[in-house]
């Protein structure tokens, strides 16, 4: 008899426990804005890499802040768009590292934007390829996202993603 009664009450408890999804990672759903900053980024760099200045500069703000660990710091978009045309066109190539990519909202403002990216030399490789650490901030203004902050760092020959 106790054994039929410990059947009876561990039966629904098996029920139960096999009604609850063993991989709730399948189930999830992507973070939307982490899927809304990722495409921004792509967009802003397919805009970087081919030298589109005017897709460029409609996605930063007139008063960007843009801080890098080797050139200091550059204010304003005309200044900008100045350095992308005279040190990056058709010299250099920004690779985002997928697998380092961050979104994290900011109440009110937007997203902060954290991962490391990758910088090569369009046919010379022996020039090898580069690696730094970058923050962006998007403010999200008017229904339209922009870049208003960035601070690239760490800058390194490769060392990053290995």
């Amino acid at each position: 008899m106790n054994l039929r009664r410990s059947l009876h009450l561990f039966l629904p408890v098996l029920l139960v426990l096999s009604s609850i999804p063993v991989d709730a990672q399948s189930t999830a759903q992507p973070d939307p804005l982490f899927m809304t900053i990722q495409s921004l980024d792509t967009k802003l760099f397919d805009a970087y890499n081919h030298c589109d200045l005017t897709t460029l500069g409609a996605m930063v703000s007139d008063d960007l802040e843009f801080y890098h660990d080797q050139t200091g710091l550059s204010v304003g978009k005309g200044p900008f768009l100045a350095a992308i045309k005279e040190n990056i066109c058709g010299k250099v190539q920004r690779t985002l590292l997928q697998q380092t990519l961050e979104v994290y909202p900011l109440k009110g403002y937007g997203a902060v934007e954290i991962g490391i990216h990758r910088f090569n030399h369009p046919g010379r490789p022996e020039d090898g390829a580069g690696d730094a650490k970058f923050v962006m901030l998007w403010q999200n203004k008017d229904g339209a996202c922009k870049v208003t902050r960035v601070i690239s760092y760490n800058h390194n020959q490769g060392l990053l993603a290995k």
